[in-house]
């Protein structure tokens, strides 16, 4: 009999190794969360969306299941964003993280609009209306011309602030076995109903 062993590849190691013969620092050790619960985060926009939507009625609520638009994203002059978008050309989508710059409060449970009138935990919902007014939103990315970045299959309305962007990897940003939990119930997904899972 054969003792032979299938040879598996060596195992990737994404983490940085520690330096030799250098003791690990804690750099989380002077940060208490409960001592900085009221930290204040100041953030600067990097970029303007165009688009067409001007009414937030009227965006998409999943812009990937509905007639994808085209925008364009604006970069900020005088930050070098000429050199910072280099090779981002060759993405077919990227993340863009924005500021929705419209809402104002929000509720900790909130009522979707499609399926059982069921009143929902905030942050199992994507209600745009969230304690920090975070926007985060795949898109197709067309073209770059200079600083800016057309892009279509959006949901920002015109005049959003944009906050950064990154490429969308395959490999790390889809889980195909991942789970919808209370959305599964409604069957929406099935159907590929566009359903926005906020109000």
């Amino acid at each position: 009999m054969s003792k032979d062993k299938t040879a598996f590849p060596a195992k990737q190691r994404w983490g940085r190794k520690p330096s030799k013969n250098i003791a690990p620092k804690n750099y989380t050790a002077d940060f208490a969360h409960e001592k900085n619960a009221a930290i204040e985060i100041s953030m600067t926009p990097i970029g303007v969306v165009h688009s067409s939507y001007r009414e937030r009625f009227a965006v998409p609520r999943q812009p990937s299941l509905d007639d994808a638009q085209a925008a364009s994203i604006e970069l900020n002059a005088g930050l070098n964003l000429e050199q910072a978008v280099q090779d981002l050309d060759g993405f077919s989508h990227i993340w863009v993280i924005y500021w929705m710059h419209l809402n104002q409060g929000w509720n900790p449970t909130v009522t979707p609009p499609r399926g059982p009138k069921v009143k929902r935990g905030l942050l199992a919902t994507r209600a745009p209306h969230r304690p920090n007014s975070i926007g985060l939103s795949a898109v197709r990315l067309t073209g770059i011309e200079g600083r800016i970045l057309h892009i279509k299959g959006h949901d920002m309305l015109d005049g959003t602030p944009v906050l950064d962007i990154k490429p969308y990897l395959p490999y790390a940003d889809a889980f195909p076995d991942a789970s919808s939990g209370w959305v599964e119930e409604t069957g929406l997904t099935e159907l590929g109903i566009s359903i926005n899972t906020g109000s």
